[in-house]
């Protein structure tokens, strides 16, 4: 019998909470059986109080078991009371629609409560029923809430479209938010949000200001339809950590043009070869 990320996060809470297992496990028990609304905020209200906001302590196996059962979640980050709401939740079974019931809790919700009512996106019955209150969080102008349903966060990758998924990584730039959290990036990337992308670059180029060097992730495996090789080798004259990027988006496009680029730039393509340069060790900022 496979594991339920519902079991997954009972585990953990009580775990760590052990003096309150017991009250919390009569709680969930209720809320799977009752279906009162006002027990489930009630408990929302309750159980901060509780066990606390502290970080919630996962082990490898506790992530690597999270992402069996859920492809892509990773509640790394989570806190203890959140991942507490998020088992309540689930738990709960409601006489109305669980989308009437996220809706209420996201109107009346401040901005730490958003961004656990978000992490849970993909958890939840009937994901694609929050499309609503999905947009509403990703127009937030708070970072954290924004960042909530775009890092480790299998959501958008599932229920996003091509339009909605490359909204949400240009703005993830706009605000400053790095690319490399977004679960199934590199699954996701289309012709379309290179040639978004692309033009993002030479905009922010043209006013003088930096672009992010993740930016070229995307934009790689599709250089040669939206003619990036120019931009790219603007790139490679940059930054040690643009010069980086642009040779991974290089190798990731892997046409007779790249090549000849790459050839330009051998001790960074060695760094590549050697397995001591990817996207998942690319700083972003430079060394001190």
């Amino acid at each position: 019998m496979s594991v339920t990320s519902l079991a997954l996060l009972r585990e953990w809470v009580c775990r760590q909470s052990p003096e309150h297992a017991h009250w919390l496990a009569e709680q969930y028990a209720l809320l799977s059986q009752m279906g009162d609304e006002k027990d489930l905020h009630l408990f929302l209200g309750l159980v901060v109080r509780r066990v606390g906001k502290q970080d919630l302590t996962l082990t490898s196996q506790d992530l690597a078991m999270a992402n069996q059962t859920y492809p892509g979640w990773n509640p790394d980050g989570w806190s203890l009371d959140g991942a507490a709401r998020v088992a309540a939740l689930l738990a709960f079974k409601g006489s109305r629609p669980f989308s009437a019931t996220f809706q209420d809790l996201v109107r009346t919700a401040d901005a730490r409560e958003l961004i656990t009512l978000y992490r849970g996106l993909a958890l939840y019955p009937r994901p694609e029923s929050l499309t609503f209150e999905v947009g509403e969080g990703l127009r937030s102008n708070m970072r954290a809430v924004f960042e909530s349903i775009v890092h480790r966060n299998p959501y958008p990758r599932d229920h996003f479209d091509d339009h909605r998924w490359n909204h949400m990584v240009l703005k993830a730039l706009f605000v400053g938010s790095r690319l490399s959290p977004i679960v199934g990036f590199d699954a996701r990337a289309n012709l379309e949000l290179a040639r978004i992308l692309l033009d993002y670059a030479q905009e922010r180029w043209a006013a003088g200001r930096e672009v992010s060097p993740e930016l070229w992730r995307c934009v790689g495996p599709f250089a040669e339809h939206v003619s990036a090789y120019g931009a790219l080798q603007r790139a490679l004259s940059g930054t040690p950590i643009e010069r980086g990027a642009a040779t991974l988006a290089l190798i990731a496009a892997d046409t007779s043009s790249a090549r000849d680029l790459l050839r330009t730039v051998p001790d960074i393509t060695a760094l590549v070869a050697d397995g001591r340069l990817d996207w998942n060790h690319l700083p972003l900022k430079e060394a001190a």
